[in-house]
């Protein structure tokens, strides 16, 4: 007679689930998709080395470093400065710590002996390195794979929505302190410093980008850099800004009056936001890209300023600040569930100024969800 057990199944100890363990599993579950890669590809190895892709596979931070990724391997290279820090870090890798630059290490061990064909992050990889490569494995063939780690982090995994909310929590705080700092007489500077400051306060490592602060005419250049220049009242002041939490991004755009504004500008203001709410009622995954570009881009050509939206509606967001998928007329690109992306209206007239209101939302099956908080009506100060 078979025995019964003394301990029901709700009972028995479950192994923990530590973050180091799900780290651990989350890289080698990314492994195994590059080497599903490379075998379409007919790669024999991979080499990793832009810091965005390795910290993706390994969660290493640092600034130095490069993966190699073989069918059999998964090695992980860096300098002398990291040794401490990569042990802490680096999960799921065999680890070398080398005084020499890293692919003379690479080569000195013969990792890639007998590999023919190997791929690399051509978009990461200078001119220069890509001389030394060919000088090092002189016999092997290096095929350009711009898109492997991009392609696999299009989809992101609960670990990292839950950071992409928290660095997006973080700058909707950041923007309700840049109101206080907002008024007739700032500088654009001050304004962009004070975003600075408060980001790390709240908890970012930095900022994603330099702070767009940009005020009266100087709004209808989409990428303005901040400058001395002091705000007026009357004018439009819009805010691009973004910060990093443990590698993932935010970016929050919105723009906000400083006095009274005009009916041109109220208009202007009411055609963006108009046509952004729309591309977010319409946003799901399984939508081409083109088509989601599209529900914007007719919306403010149906309120006469078509001409003066003159970027691409949105982008993706992770580990990059601009990544897959671009959410543009030109792509080719079908949107997916799980991926995170910015969905960015604007209208810039030249000799008036600019409108652009920026969210950051998750794709679903069946629609999006906007993980931004901050208001989005017309804010006057």
């Amino acid at each position: 007679m078979k025995a019964i057990p003394t301990t029901l199944p709700s009972q028995r100890k479950l192994p923990t689930i530590t973050c180091e363990n799900l780290i651990r599993t989350m890289a080698h579950y990314r492994i195994v998709r590059l080497r599903e890669e490379m075998r379409k590809k007919s790669l024999n190895a991979l080499i990793v080395s832009s810091p965005q892709s390795v910290r993706y596979l390994t969660s290493f931070s640092g600034s130095n470093a490069l993966c190699i990724i073989t069918p059999s391997r998964a090695l992980f290279f860096t300098d002398s400065r990291y040794g401490l820090q990569s042990k802490q870090e680096v999960k799921g890798m065999s680890r070398a710590i080398t005084r020499r630059g890293l692919f003379e290490e690479v080569a000195e061990r013969e990792i890639l002996a007998g590999h023919r064909r190997v791929g690399f992050e051509s978009h990461h990889i200078t001119y220069a390195q890509y001389r030394s490569l060919r000088k090092l494995f002189p016999g092997t063939a290096f095929v350009s794979t711009a898109d492997f780690v991009e392609g696999i982090a299009l989809v992101k995994d609960r670990r990292e929505i839950s950071i992409i909310r928290e660095a997006v929590r973080i700058s909707d705080k950041v923007f309700k302190e840049a109101l206080h700092t907002i008024r007739a007489g700032v500088s654009e500077l001050d304004v962009a410093a004070e975003i600075a400051y408060f980001h790390k306060k709240f908890g970012a490592e930095g900022e994603a980008f330099e702070a767009i602060v940009a005020s009266g005419e100087r709004g209808s250049l989409p990428h303005a850099r901040a400058t001395s220049k002091r705000i007026k009242s009357g004018e439009f002041v819009t805010l691009d800004f973004g910060c990093t939490l443990k590698g993932y991004n935010s970016d929050i755009t919105r723009t906000i009056a400083v006095g009274k504004p005009s009916q041109r500008a109220r208009e202007i203001y009411s055609v963006v936001l108009d046509a952004q709410r729309k591309a977010i009622a319409s946003a799901r995954g399984g939508m081409w890209a083109k088509d989601l570009d599209d529900v914007a881009r007719r919306s403010i050509k149906r309120g006469g300023y078509g001409r003066y939206f003159t970027h691409s509606l949105g982008h993706g967001l992770g580990l990059n600040v601009h990544e897959r998928p671009r959410v543009s007329a030109l792509s080719k690109e079908r949107l997916q569930a799980g991926s995170v992306i910015t969905i960015e209206p604007g209208v810039y007239v030249p000799g008036f100024g600019g409108v652009r209101i920026e969210d950051d939302v998750l794709l679903t099956e069946h629609g999006c969800e906007v993980l931004n908080t901050a208001p989005k009506e017309l804010l006057i100060v």
